[in-house]
């Protein structure tokens, strides 16, 4: 299998001037739902069922909400690490410093071993244009 991608002609914003070049965008091939994945597990298992994991994936989405809430890392084994990342804007002082400078919360996703080498096998196929 290859990751389809499609060219887009994009300008640079930093010098609106400068002349556009043309950049890759991957182009998605379909999706996988939750119910899809859980029927998908299942498969590979005599003892589960779709709906045990189902059970399982969901009380995970909560968990992982529960933990990424109270401020901690969640690290996903081989899998990889789920972490809140915040930006803020400057104050003059440390003292003049509030949590009202906070803005644009984020949930980080670090990709662990498998992915990485996953990442690094992966073969690219130009789409056709519509």
């Amino acid at each position: 299998m290859a990751v389809h991608f499609v060219v887009i002609e994009r300008g640079n914003p930093n010098d609106p001037a400068a002349p556009k070049k043309f950049y890759a965008q991957a182009k998605g091939a379909g999706e996988l739902t939750f119910k899809k994945l859980s029927k998908e597990i299942a498969e590979g298992s005599t003892t589960v069922s779709d709906t045990d994991v189902l059970a399982v994936l969901n009380d995970l989405t909560k968990l992982l909400k529960r933990h990424l809430d109270a401020g901690e890392i969640v690290r996903f084994g081989d899998f990889g690490t789920f972490q809140i990342s915040v930006s803020s804007t400057g104050a003059e002082t440390e003292a003049k410093f509030n949590a009202s400078h906070i803005h644009s919360p984020k949930v980080i996703f670090r990709a662990g071993v498998d992915l990485k080498e996953m990442l690094n096998n992966l073969k690219y196929t130009k789409a056709a244009k519509k």
